[in-house]
């Protein structure tokens, strides 16, 4: 009897450390533009935003969000929703992401 995969937040979370602003070195989730994972029955719904509205990259980061998900094993349907409220700012960068911009605290 094998066992079902079910698709986890975190599962979602780490795929999406694979995806990058190509202008900045650092990874969507450590920058802080993950807003929201929903995962409901393997398929999974996120929020994301841009470090600003008018971001000409704003479809191809949307994209490599949507690819990196769909490898995950067991996934179903992928939904990137891009969000631009509240809007990003510099504080919700992680502490990880903060260290590889060089930014002091």
């Amino acid at each position: 009897m094998s066992e079902s995969i079910v698709v986890t937040r975190d599962d979602v979370l780490e795929a999406l450390k694979d995806v990058y602003d190509p202008e900045i070195p650092v990874n969507v989730v450590d920058l802080g533009l993950v807003y929201d994972v929903d995962v409901v029955e393997n398929d999974v719904s996120i929020q994301m935003t841009l470090t600003f509205a008018g971001c000409g990259m704003g479809p191809q980061i949307a994209q490599m969000a949507e690819d990196k998900i769909s490898e995950i094993e067991g996934v179903g349907e992928v939904d990137v929703e891009m969000v631009f409220d509240p809007p990003w700012n510099p504080e919700m960068i992680s502490e990880a992401g903060k260290l590889q911009l060089g930014m002091e605290d």
